[in-house]
């Protein structure tokens, strides 16, 4: 279930409860006139099951009442009501295939925003990742892999083409292009900085590394498995399993890729080098096609519940 929180003007809360009342999967409708003062107007409160929230947001937000007031959503981690149960079983489809699309535009706005926190993180991963490729460790890789936040941005461009956002898709490709440059250039200063101190050698770089050298050496499996993690990753964004979204980072070699690249073109290594920014962008590429092509498929599969359902109703 989801806790609605509404302020509306008071000459507009008669619309909204009308709304919430004749929306099937809804309980507990609240209304305090007058709470409200900034801004001014009635406080409306109500519990919707997940399969009716993106519906009650598309009509509060055709209403403008997040212009004239404003809307909230959270998520109810425990809700012990037979009323609440009631609602969830008469509202259409399944909880856990129902999506959020004001939250997942909300939620990707954020992660692909170009910060110093996101680019910090992603430096720090492509700099651990550098010592992982170099050592041959493939601890380090993993570890590089779930700390990097790279499909913050890949989502927000999956996002942006589904729902037609041109804003938010910019703002996504600025995020990827500027994070993943930078951090390439600070690993490159890095890896000479580690070479002068005698930590990475020629022989490290040049010499055979059976646990890492798929990062410069990309195939057929590196698109798939990046098309197979971009589903996931999508999936556990719409379903809010948020927790699945470490499983995708430890899937693709986004960063190593971009970390080896950076090591080998400071060692003029420069077929490594090539390697490996094939494999970023396969992996790149693989995730973007994959998690787009999710989104559209679970656009249209909950359409078609909704019209069965109506139909059926």
């Amino acid at each position: 279930m989801l806790h609605l929180r509404v302020i509306t003007p008071a000459d507009r809360t008669a619309e909204v409860t009308g709304l919430l009342e004749r929306t099937v999967g809804t309980a507990h409708l609240v209304v305090l006139e007058g709470a409200a003062r900034d801004p001014r107007g009635d406080l409306v409160l109500c519990d919707v099951a997940r399969e009716a929230g993106d519906a009650v947001l598309s009509e509060l937000r055709a209403m403008g009442i997040d212009k004239s007031g404003s809307v909230s959503v959270d998520e109810i981690g425990l809700s012990l009501s037979a009323r609440a149960d009631r609602a969830e079983k008469e509202a259409p489809g399944e909880a856990a295939d129902a999506v959020l699309w004001e939250q997942l535009s909300d939620a990707t706005h954020e992660e692909s925003t170009l910060s110093v926190t996101y680019l910090a993180f992603l430096m720090l991963a492509t700099m651990i990742a550098a010592c992982g490729v170099v050592l041959d460790n493939a601890i380090l890789i993993v570890g590089a892999m779930a700390v990097g936040p790279e499909f913050g941005p890949l989502a927000g461009i999956c996002t942006a083409l589904v729902r037609r956002t041109p804003r938010l898709a910019w703002r996504s490709v600025i995020a990827l292009i500027a994070g993943f440059a930078a951090a390439m250039l600070v690993t490159v200063g890095f890896s000479l900085l580690m070479d002068a101190l005698g930590l990475f050698t020629d022989e490290q770089v040049e010499g055979d590394r059976p646990n890492t050298r798929f990062i410069y050496d990309p195939d057929a499996f590196s698109f798939v498995v990046a098309a197979l993690a971009g589903t996931a990753g999508m999936l556990s964004l719409t379903s809010a399993k948020s927790g699945a979204l470490v499983g995708v980072a430890i899937s693709v070699t986004t960063v190593p890729a971009a970390a080896n690249a950076a090591v080998a073109f400071s060692y003029r290594e420069y077929a490594q080098a090539w390697g490996s920014t094939e494999q970023l962008l396969l992996n790149l590429a693989g995730i973007v096609l994959a998690g787009t092509a999710t989104l559209l498929v679970q656009k249209a599969l909950w359409r078609r519940s909704r019209h069965r359902a109506q139909r059926t109703g």
